[in-house]
């Protein structure tokens, strides 16, 4: 069994969180901490992965900025995406070298758990080959985005628990002309976040054979802030 903290950063700045995580992967890189998994919902964002183009944005700049939604180009995989409340967030930034070198694994392992928790709710999800992420019928639930460097993982998934789909339609999704759907689209069920995050971590754990350590992120966040 691999000890893994936990970091719950609440709602949180996207460009607050990339920081945190780009620092905790050098510390994880030089061997000053062990494994990572982040939780957050970010304020409304628009981020752009290696393969992406800001083309797939549907708006123009002026209707973007009016809603007031930045965009960011980073180092994940895949294409354009949308962040935002009512969105799980997580970030595992853990050593692959840990557990088998396996990329495809992974990913196939990320997809697993939001499979796992999309069934706790009696919503059957699937994977679509060719299509990372996770899907109900023809429209996707959760996105995966990852970049590996030194084997060590950055950025990881998006699940949509009750997004704002007005936003999502701003984009082509994926760079794929998609609907998104949210978990609150498809069952009667009450789902406070912390619960569905307690959901999504415990198939986590049982994939990645976990212990999880919850921590105060105060401590890690004094390292960006100076």
């Amino acid at each position: 069994m691999k000890h893994v903290i936990h970091l719950a950063l609440g709602r949180t700045d996207y460009a607050r969180a990339y920081a945190l995580q780009h620092e905790l992967h050098r510390m994880r890189c030089q061997g000053e901490i062990g494994d990572v998994v982040i939780t957050v919902e970010h304020d409304p964002v628009f981020t752009i992965g290696r393969s992406g183009s800001r083309s797939n944005i549907r708006v123009s700049e002026a209707e973007r900025e009016r809603v007031g939604i930045p965009v960011y180009e980073i180092e994940r995989g895949g294409d354009i995406t949308y962040h935002g409340p009512g969105q799980i967030v997580c970030y595992p930034i853990i050593d692959l070298r840990d557990y088998g070198r396996d990329i495809k694994r992974y990913i196939a392992s990320l997809e697993q758990a939001m499979i796992g928790l999309c069934a706790d709710y009696g919503v059957e999800a699937t994977r679509r080959a060719g299509y990372p992420g996770v899907w109900v019928g023809m429209r996707k639930i959760a996105s995966i985005g990852v970049s590996v460097r030194h084997w060590v993982t950055l950025h990881g998934l998006a699940f949509n628990v009750d997004v704002n789909k007005e936003h999502f339609a701003m984009i082509n999704p994926c760079g794929l002309p998609i609907e998104m759907i949210s978990l609150a689209e498809l069952t009667p069920d009450d789902m406070p976040m912390e619960r569905v995050i307690e959901g999504l971590l415990g198939h986590m754990r049982q994939l990645f054979d976990w212990d999880i350590l919850e921590r105060d992120v105060n401590e890690y966040w004094r390292r960006i802030d100076g």
